[in-house]
């Protein structure tokens, strides 16, 4: 029987190590059963270099609760240790360097402790109140040893029994742990962290799983229906992706995985973090931020990668080269499988729009090389005839006579609620203009980012203007109204009361034009949209009163029948309904104001009946 101390040269080394080794205590679990199959995997390569003699056996990892004991045990049948190995192994804290440990992390955050120094079997103590680690290599001539330790410096190693070669590691668990004697919680957590390690892996008898998963096949030998159901093993409740992309790299870094572009219907499903990190196997995160770029975040899938540098609980990246050439290749890789789609079936292409576009204009505008080869397969859709898209080549191409203003740059007129905005569209379409669909939740901020990356573009709101203006500027002075019925217009739509900031003008415009349009500034409107999501600074704008500018059309026949008007108050109310109309096309008119309007248009119609003036838009 040998006695010693394990060589530190401290005796604080187990409190920091249950204190600081990991940030959640379950990847005690992970770290125990990772280490089993590295034992394992060891042992075929030994084998298979002849230096393990003799038949493997049944190769696998049995992980058993008893309550009785208040045990939990984690069984393999891979190399084993002799007792000199376990010694070197345990009692050295396998070359870890524990007083460079202890003075360098000492007091500090877990999440800055550098996963070198081969801790991951001391994070049993974080549960137990002692270890066994019963052992037999699979040496012919060496004996079986156990070796025992209570969470302090002092540990006993001996000779025992043990009949079959590999290791059983005890956790007798302490007062704190007795959670991780009840089955549901540890199956929950070999799902979580277990699940495609590559030796099979049994609790209760049964085994939790999957030793040969999608991504560390070849390409060639997967069919379209194995990369379905691999999506549904990773995601049972979600509808099938659009496609997937199939990461495989060993130089000048090592890089397995792969990512799958889900179906989104709507903004508000847009959800992140559902890329899982694997180490040869072993899930380590979901938080892949520091890998994947920032707008491939919304896709889903694995990314398996050796190279990728972690700390000892293996959750937070640290600055590393390796980090960002494979950030890199994930953005070209997927920026060539779009470009390939696009060129080689685009109608498929746009019909996957809807969901494709968040991804395609986050990256435009998160990502500069993303963007050269995006501007190739941007596409938008023409807001009047469904399932027509442009590039925005195209787009420029078929608006060239038409939408470009006085500076020369291409004016992009775009709807973000075609029906909502309907009236103003077909104002547009009656001038000729093509006007696209920007509805999604990234729109706002990619208007901005793309007027000032593209050269010689305007983005312009259909409703930002009446349908003359919404190129350039365009003074209408030809009303059939004199001057002095203008004046007179103006200022009956002046005296109306409203908390917006209302400015209002009359001109000439075609006698097809409502009576009364509500526009609202590009720029200010836009803030606006940008405050209301933004917070901060941002929330500033959301909360400033609505700029407005009522276009009043001189050239509307209801106006000679208001003009004429003899009694005041029903005048005053028409000029108000019409007012309202129009502020009512933008969204603009609720709570009072609305009621006060629907009440308004009530007796409205009944004072039409003598007077014959029906109220129209």
């Amino acid at each position: 029987m040998q006695k010693g101390n394990i060589r530190v040269q401290t005796e604080n080394i187990f409190p920091i190590i249950k204190k600081f080794l990991y940030s959640e205590h379950d990847i005690f679990l992970r770290e125990l059963v990772s280490n089993a199959v590295d034992a394992t995997q060891k042992l075929k390569t030994l084998s298979s270099i002849g230096e393990a003699k003799g038949d493997l056996g049944e190769l696998r990892i049995d992980i058993t609760i008893d309550t009785e004991k208040k045990t939990l045990t984690i069984s393999d049948k891979g190399v084993g240790m002799t007792a000199e190995e376990v010694d070197k192994y345990l009692n050295q804290v396998a070359f870890s360097g524990a007083e460079e440990f202890l003075q360098k992390y000492k007091g500090q955050n877990e999440n800055n402790i550098i996963g070198h120094f081969g801790l991951g079997f001391y994070s049993s103590f974080m549960v137990s109140e002692k270890v066994e680690v019963v052992t037999r290599s699979f040496r012919e001539d060496a004996a079986p040893v156990k070796w025992e330790c209570d969470g302090s410096p002092e540990f006993t190693l001996v000779e025992t029994a043990k009949e079959q070669r590999g290791t059983d590691i005890v956790l007798y668990l302490n007062e704190e742990s007795k959670e991780f004697l009840e089955s549901h919680r540890v199956q929950s957590i070999l799902e979580k962290f277990c699940r495609f390690l590559p030796v099979p892996i049994f609790f209760e008898d049964k085994q939790i799983n999957n030793p040969t998963p999608a991504w560390t096949r070849k390409p060639a030998d997967l069919t379209a229906e194995d990369y379905q159901n691999f999506y549904k093993e990773l995601y049972p409740y979600n509808e099938p992706p659009l496609f997937w992309i199939h990461l495989n790299v060993d130089y000048p870094f090592n890089l397995t995985g792969i990512l799958y572009f889900p179906k989104i219907k709507q903004s508000y499903e847009i959800q992140k973090d559902k890329i899982q990190l694997y180490s040869n196997q072993v899930f380590v995160t979901d938080e892949v931020k520091d890998i994947v770029p920032e707008f491939l975040m919304l896709l889903q899938g694995v990314i398996d990668s050796p190279d990728i540098p972690l700390n000892v609980s293996r959750s937070y990246l640290q600055g590393d080269p390796n980090v960002r050439k494979i950030n890199t290749h994930i953005t070209k890789k997927v920026a060539d499988k779009l470009e390939e789609i696009f060129n080689n079936d685009r109608k498929s292409f746009e019909e996957k729009w809807e969901s494709l576009g968040l991804f395609v204009k986050y990256g435009m505008m998160t990502d500069d090389k993303f963007l050269d080869k995006a501007n190739r397969f941007l596409v938008m859709e023409d807001s009047k005839d469904a399932g027509i898209f442009f590039t925005i080549e195209e787009y420029k191409t078929a608006t060239e006579s038409l939408q470009k203003n006085k500076d020369g740059k291409h004016v992009i007129i775009y709807t973000t609620n075609p029906i909502q905005q309907d009236a103003y569209i077909q104002a547009a379409a009656a001038k000729g203009f093509k006007v696209v669909k920007m509805e999604t939740l990234v729109d706002s901020a990619f208007i901005n980012s793309m007027e000032m990356k593209w050269e010689n573009v305007q983005f312009t709101r259909v409703d930002a203007d009446i349908a003359d203006n919404l190129v350039d500027k365009n003074e209408h002075t030809d009303s059939v109204l004199s001057k002095e019925e203008s004046d007179k217009l103006k200022a009956l739509f002046e005296q109306q009361k409203s908390a917006l900031h209302l400015t209002v003008e009359v001109k000439g415009l075609s006698a097809e034009v409502p009576p009364v349009v509500a526009t609202r500034p590009e720029m200010m409107r836009r803030m606006k949209d940008m405050g209301a999501i933004g917070g901060g600074m941002a929330a500033f704008y959301a909360n400033m009163p609505d700029e407005v500018t009522l276009t009043v059309n001189g050239n509307h026949p209801i106006y000679k029948n208001i003009l004429a008007e003899s009694d005041g108050v029903i005048q005053e109310k028409q000029v108000r309904n019409l007012a309202d109309l129009a502020l009512l096309s933008q969204d603009l008119l609720k709570g009072n104001d609305l009621t006060s309007f629907i009440n308004r248009s009530v007796e409205l119609m009944d004072a039409g009946k003598k007077s014959n003036l029906v109220v129209t838009e």
